[in-house]
């Protein structure tokens, strides 16, 4: 007995070791695309990543810094984001292999719809900048990169009869990078489509010596939706949604989705949506916009992106007419 009970507990090792590694060959990975450190999606798909991991058995979810809504969308067509945020002209665009995704078509599934996108442009008092037709021959971030920013940027600039290669003298800068380059003096103003507040916006706000000034341009929506369908609408940034923001500010919308490929589960779908309803508190106390997560928003975004069969399933359990 004294030989055996050594090489016992040698094997009861070696099977717990073979257990465990069984386990972690079933644990399915969900990578999560988001954004920029500065804005909104990176915090929330953090906060969505730890409740998926926590909720699913099996499942372990992670938030991946990316450029936004357009890397996230090449991501999830080439297989290396399971589940993305995205705006939905973007996520538009890649369903039909148009603008950044022409002759790259993404197979692209809507889980849900989760909360209002609104356009920032933002400037400072110094620049001359009092309207839209202001930024030509200005020093302008119109977004970094692979985000929906630039797309929407680029829509507005447009329908504002001002040519965004001609007019402006233009950086491709993330939310951050523009605050830095703002404070610095290095550009006069910038783009930035997210939710409210952003961190990096509330940041330049914030900053002692620089007084904050957001440029109005709901006018333009009309000739955006006109070109690109019916999916911009008109909203506010309420005086004092940053600091130093004295007055209200008439801003151009788009709403943002949650997405995935053609290739997830119905099941894996489902209890993804399921979990973001039933967990809504978590998500909201990492920022306030998941309040807008809601059933009665579902057909706001106005968008022909189908939706995936597993999301379509849990939305008509509730009741919901989709």
């Amino acid at each position: 007995m004294t030989f055996r009970i050594p090489r016992l507990l040698a094997c009861a090792a070696a099977a717990a070791t073979l257990l465990a590694g069984a386990a972690l060959a079933q644990q399915k990975t969900i990578a999560i695309g988001t954004g920029g450190t500065g804005g909104v999606y990176y915090p929330m798909g953090g906060g969505l990543a730890a409740v998926l991991s926590k909720a699913l058995p099996g499942v372990q979810a992670t938030a991946e810094v990316t450029g936004g809504s357009v890397d996230n969308l090449k991501l999830i067509g080439s297989g290396q984001s399971e589940v993305g945020f995205s705006m939905v002209d973007a996520a538009l665009d890649a369903y039909k292999g148009e603008d950044k995704f022409k002759g790259n078509k993404v197979e692209v599934r809507t889980l849900m719809v989760l909360y209002p996108n609104r356009m920032h442009v933002v400037t400072i008092e110094g620049t001359g900048i009092e309207t839209m037709s202001d930024l030509k021959g200005k020093r302008v971030s119109t977004g970094s990169p692979g985000s929906a920013t630039e797309v929407m940027a680029f829509r507005v600039i447009e329908a504002a009869g001002l040519d965004k290669d001609k007019d402006l003298k233009r950086e491709r800068l993330g939310a951050a990078e523009s605050v830095n380059a703002i404070k610095d003096r290095k550009i006069d103003a910038f783009f930035w489509v997210g939710g409210l507040p952003t961190a990096a916006v509330t940041d330049l706000g914030a900053t002692p010596g620089v007084k904050i000034k957001m440029i109005d341009h709901s006018e333009v929506v009309d000739k955006m939706n006109a070109k690109h369908g019916k999916l911009y609408s008109t909203d506010t940034i309420k005086a004092g949604t940053y600091p130093g923001q004295d007055k209200d500010n008439k801003i151009s919308v788009v709403w943002n989705v949650l997405v995935t490929n053609d290739k997830m589960t119905d099941q894996m779908a489902y209890d993804i949506v399921k979990t973001v309803f039933e967990k809504k508190a978590d998500l909201v106390a990492v920022h306030k916009e998941a309040d807008s997560i809601d059933y009665k928003y579902q057909l706001k975004a106005n968008s022909s992106i189908p939706w995936h069969p597993g999301a379509l399933k849990y939305f008509a359990e509730k009741g919901v007419q989709m």
